[in-house]
């Protein structure tokens, strides 16, 4: 089977390809830079011989017509996730542009299966204390958010006139080779450099982004059954569990101090102006905190039996490519307290 993957080099996208090689799949990719190949597949072990490239981005129609030609199936995990203020243009590019046009051109072009990973966060807010798979698309005050929910809207307009769309909803990932230090591994290590003693209220979906590539690969492989819907693997925390949780996994204190998050979010509306004058990343985003605000769980579970692993067994290997990538002394990744009490890193 050829499957053809938009955002192959991204976090989400180079595992998905790994899990989808494993499975016996052809791969061709669709990137903008054809030197990010290597750099995102190698330490997964995949050879970036292994899969075809066809470099072009996820706005331009003929690149795209191009990447999904004779294509059996689509993976769509093309996106920009930030909460950075700063880049909110290129959001609306890529996220929901973009998925108007791999959609449409995977379709167009006869692919059986089209996958489009979408975000627990395109549901939010929620109408009640749960999101479901049938749950309507939200309507969130914040700019990544907003852009996956319309993306959302693009790939659900495609489900109700038949098409053999699947979505999926992977929750906030963290875990060990991320080609370009994301959103929540960046998180977790400001929280192990002392950046975020200050922690909004409320909680967020965590998951393990080797879970979300395995459930990617049984999607795409497993015999087309319309379109459908599936949450990612994945575990509901609040914030002071997660707290513990790294402080279980590094064994340092991480003093914390905790407010409401709605109470937070005029700090970071505050810290969203500012960022735009100021040249380095400031770690307090109101995409974070507005999060935190209106994530409520998740009711469901991943398709295929595909359970999620402990957080503590994610942080832990997380914790150690950081410190393995000297992005983490040993103090901060918690190897001068007890240098063999982590978890080690699974595949």
């Amino acid at each position: 089977m050829l499957v053809c993957v938009t955002g192959g080099t991204g976090f989400v996208g180079a595992h998905s390809v790994a899990a989808l090689l494993r499975a016996g799949c052809q791969v061709r990719l669709l990137v903008r830079d054809e030197a990010g190949v290597g750099r995102a597949l190698r330490p997964l072990g995949v050879d970036p011989g292994a899969v075809e490239v066809v470099v072009g981005d996820v706005t331009d129609e003929g690149a795209v017509a191009k990447a999904v030609t004779g294509a059996e199936a689509v993976l769509h995990a093309a996106s920009v996730y930030s909460f950075d203020s700063r880049r909110a243009d290129e959001m609306r590019r890529t996220n929901v542009r973009g998925t108007e046009l791999v959609l449409a051109a995977a379709l167009a072009a006869g692919a059986a299966r089209v996958v489009h990973v979408s975000s627990v966060g395109a549901l939010f807010p929620a109408e009640g204390p749960v999101i479901r798979t049938d749950s309507p698309v939200g309507a969130p005050r914040e700019v990544y958010l907003a852009t996956k929910a319309a993306a959302e809207g693009v790939a659900r307009r495609h489900q109700a006139a038949g098409a053999p769309v699947v979505i999926t909803y992977p929750p906030a990932l963290l875990g060990p080779h991320d080609p370009h230090l994301g959103d929540q591994n960046s998180r977790l290590r400001n929280e192990l450099r002392g950046l975020m003693p200050l922690w909004p209220g409320g909680g967020l979906p965590i998951g393990d982004v080797r879970d979300t590539a395995a459930m990617h690969a049984a999607l795409v492989t497993a015999p087309a059954d319309g379109p459908a819907r599936h949450f990612g693997p994945q575990h509901y925390l609040t914030t002071r569990e997660y707290v513990r949780t790294v402080r279980e996994v590094t064994g340092r204190r991480l003093p914390a101090m905790y407010l409401p998050a709605r109470a937070m979010l005029p700090f970071g509306l505050l810290t969203g102006a500012v960022q735009h004058v100021w040249p380095w990343h400031i770690p307090a985003e109101y995409g974070a905190v507005y999060t935190c605000a209106v994530a409520v769980p998740a009711e469901g579970a991943a398709p295929h039996g595909i359970a999620a692993r402990p957080v503590a067994a994610t942080m832990a290997d997380t914790v150690r490519w950081l410190h393995r990538r000297g992005l983490l002394t040993d103090g901060q990744a918690g190897l001068l307290r007890h240098p063999a009490g982590r978890a080690g890193e699974r595949g």
